[in-house]
C-alpha cells in the first residue's frame, strides 16, 4: 500500500540522492552505506576551495567573522580553530527530552545527505566519521528542544559535534548509554577536530528537522495502511454499502489517492459476505411508499467517505514526501563553496539554512493526521454506540449488562488523545524574531516534525483502539452467525489483534495492551493475505 517500503539490502552507496524508504533503511541500521567515488570527488574538491579561501585570508563568514549579529566583527584567521570550537560551545545550550534512537540517527544521516552534495567544504574526517555511525548501532544523545530552524538547526546540531568531540553520549539500539570517548572508541571514530572549519559545516543545516521528517513519512505511511485495513473490516461488522466505494467517484473526481483508497478498501473485501454490494438504486420502490424502514439506504460518512477522507491525507503526504526528499538531498549551509569554473573560488553568503520549505510540509501533515486520527476516533465511535453500530452490544462488552463495561474506558481514552492532538496547532507561522534581529524570520520547522512524531505516536494509540473494537465486533458477529463469513483480510486484522489482545469476555485493564498493539503497528504494515 501507497510508497513501497525498501527490502533490507546489504549495503547502499549513497551518491547525490536517496528515496525516503531506503533512508528509513539507513537510519533503522537495516543496510551498510558506502560512499559513491563521485561523491568522495566531490566533497574533496568542497574542502579543497574551502582551504584556498582560508590560505587567501578572504572575508568569509565564520572563518573571519563572528557569528549571526557579531558578523561585523572580523576575527584573525589563526584563531580558526577555536572560532569554530566556541561556536559549538554556545550554540550547545540545548534542553528538554532527549531524542530517542531512531532520531538522534536521522539527523546525522540527514547531515550527511547534505554534505554529499559537495558545497560545505567538509574534511574527509568528519564525513567519514559520519558514515561510521551510520553503520555502528550507536546514535547520538540529542536535546530535542532549542532550535528556531532558521539558520538551520544549529542547536541539535552542536550538541552532535560534541557527541562526536568525546564531550557527549551515545546510545545504542537497546538505550544503553556510554559517555562520549568510550562510545567514539566503540564506534571507531577518532574525537573531531574543528580546525578546518568543520564546526560550520556540521551545525549549519535543517539536518534536524529534515531527519525528523524521514520517520514522519515512514511512520505516516503506515498509519494509512492501518487507516484502510481497520475501515474495510469495520465495513463488514456493518455490513456496509460498498457502492460509496465504486470506482466512477474516483474517475469523476481524479484525485489520485482517492482512487487508490478506494481501489486498496475493495480489495480488501473481495472474499466478504458480510457487505452488501447491490446498488440502491436498483430497487424499485412499487408497493413499498412511505415506509420507514430500520436502516438508511447510506451509510455514515466515517464509512461512505472514507476514500475522500484518506485518499486527502494520502495525497498531503505524497506533497510532504516530495518536499522532504528534495531536502534530503539539498545544500542547506551558509555559506556555499559550490564548484566554479576557473582559478577564483565562488563563496556564496545566504539563506538555504532557512527551514520554511519542510516546516510548512510538516504542519500540513500535522493537520492531516489529526484528520485521519479524528476518522478513526469517530469510527470507533459509532462501533461502540449501541444506538448507531447495527445491533451490537453496548461498548462491545460481554458478560452481565452494566457489571461489565467492555470498551467504555478505552473509547474515552481515544477521545482524550484526539483532543490533545488538537491542542498543538501548527508552529511555522509562530515566526518570533531572534539573535539580535539577525534572525528576524524563522522557520520553527524543527518544533513542527516534533510536534508531527508526537501527534502519529497519538494516532497509532487510537488506531489500535479501533483495532481492539474491530476485532472485538467481528468476534460477536462470527458468535452470533458463523455461516456468514467475513474476508480472509478481517480475520488476519482479528488475529493479528487477538495474538497481543484476548476476546474481551469479561472487564481487564487494557492499558497495557493498547500500548502494546500500538508499537507493533508503528513498526509493520497490516496483515495482508
Amino acid at each position: 500500500m501507497g510508497r513501497a517500503e525498501s527490502a533490507p539490502k546489504a549495503h547502499i552507496v549513497l551518491d547525490r540522492t536517496i528515496s525516503l524508504p531506503d533512508a528509513k533503511l539507513v537510519i533503522d541500521g537495516a543496510t551498510k552505506i558506502a560512499l559513491h567515488p563521485e561523491a568522495l570527488a566531490r566533497c574533496a574538491a568542497s574542502h579543497a576551495r574551502l582551504q584556498q579561501v582560508i590560505a587567501e585570508d578572504r572575508h568569509v563568514y565564520g572563518l573571519t567573522t563572528g557569528f549571526g549579529p557579531l558578523a561585523n566583527r572580523l576575527v584573525d584567521k589563526i584563531d580558526g580553530a577555536a572560532l569554530q570550537q566556541n561556536l559549538v560551545y554556545h550554540l550547545a545550550s540545548g534542553v528538554g527530552p532527549e531524542f530517542d534512537w531512531l532520531s538522534g540517527r536521522a539527523v546525522v544521516f540527514a547531515r550527511l545527505m547534505s554534505i554529499l552534495q559537495g558545497a560545505s567544504g567538509a574534511s574527509e574526517a568528519v564525513i567519514s566519521g559520519l558514515v561510521t555511525l551510520m553503520n555502528s548501532e550507536f546514535s547520538p544523545c540529542l536535546p530535542s528542544q532549542g532550535t528556531v530552524g532558521a539558520s538551520g538547526d544549529l542547536t541539535p546540531l552542536a550538541h552532535m559535534v560534541l557527541c562526536f568531540q568525546g564531550r557527549g553520549a551515545f546510545r545504542n539500539r537497546a538505550g544503553d548509554r556510554l559517555n562520549g570517548l568510550t562510545g567514539l572508541t566503540r564506534i571507531g571514530v577518532r574525537p573531531f577536530d574543528l580546525a578546518r572549519r568543520d564546526g560550520l559545516a556540521l551545525v549549519n543545516g535543517t539536518s534536524a528537522m529534515t531527519g525528523l521528517a524521514v520517520l514522519n513519512a515512514d511512520l505516516t505511511t503506515r498509519s494509512i495502511g492501518w487507516s484502510i485495513a481497520l475501515t474495510a473490516a469495520l465495513a463488514e461488522t456493518q455490513m456496509a454499502r460498498v457502492e460509496a466505494w465504486h470506482p466512477a467517484f474516483s474517475e469523476l473526481r481524479p484525485h489520485e489517492r482517492q482512487a487508490d483508497a478506494a481501489s486498496e478498501l475493495l480489495k480488501r473485501l473481495v472474499d466478504s459476505h458480510r457487505i452488501v454490494r447491490t446498488h440502491l438504486a436498483d430497487r424499485q420502490l412499487t408497493m413499498h411508499a412511505n415506509v420507514l424502514e430500520a436502516r438508511a439506504g447510506q451509510d455514515a460518512y466515517t464509512l461512505r467517505c472514507a476514500p475522500q477522507v484518506i485518499g486527502a491525507v494520502w495525497d498531503m503526504l505524497d506533497w510532504h514526501d516530495r518536499v522532504v526528499e528534495t531536502e534530503l538531498s539539498s545544500v542547506t549551509d551558509n555559506p556555499i563553496f559550490p564548484p566554479q569554473e576557473g582559478d577564483h573560488v565562488l563563496v556564496l553568503h545566504g539563506g538555504n539554512f532557512m527551514g520554511q520549505h519542510v516546516g510548512l510540509a510538516s504542519d500540513a501533515l500535522a493537520n492531516a493526521v489529526c484528520v485521519l486520527a479524528g476518522l478513526a476516533e469517530r469510527q470507533l465511535a459509532r462501533l461502540t454506540d449501541e444506538t448507531l453500530n447495527n445491533g451490537l452490544p453496548a461498548f462491545l462488552h460481554e458478560g452481565a449488562p452494566g457489571l461489565n463495561s467492555g470498551l467504555m474506558g478505552a473509547q474515552v481514552t481515544a477521545t482524550a488523545l484526539l483532543a490533545e492532538m488538537r491542542t498543538v496547532g501548527a508552529a511555522g507561522i509562530q515566526s518570533i524574531s531572534t539573535n539580535g534581529a539577525n534572525q528576524d524570520v524563522v522557520s520553527m520547522g524543527t518544533i513542527s516534525a516534533r510536534a508531527v512524531r508526537d501527534k502519529l505516536q497519538k494516532l497509532m494509540r487510537i488506531q489500535a483502539i479501533l483495532g481492539l473494537a474491530v476485532a472485538q465486533a467481528i468476534d460477536l458477529r462470527s458468535s452470533e452467525n458463523p455461516k456468514l463469513a467475513f474476508s480472509v483480510h478481517a480475520i488476519a486484522l482479528r488475529d493479528f489483534m487477538r495474538q497481543r489482545s484476548p476476546r474481551l469476555t469479561k472487564d481487564r485493564p487494557l492499558g497495557g495492551e493498547i500500548e502494546a498493539i500500538a508499537d507493533v503497528m508503528a513498526t509493520n504494515a497490516p496483515p495482508n493475505v
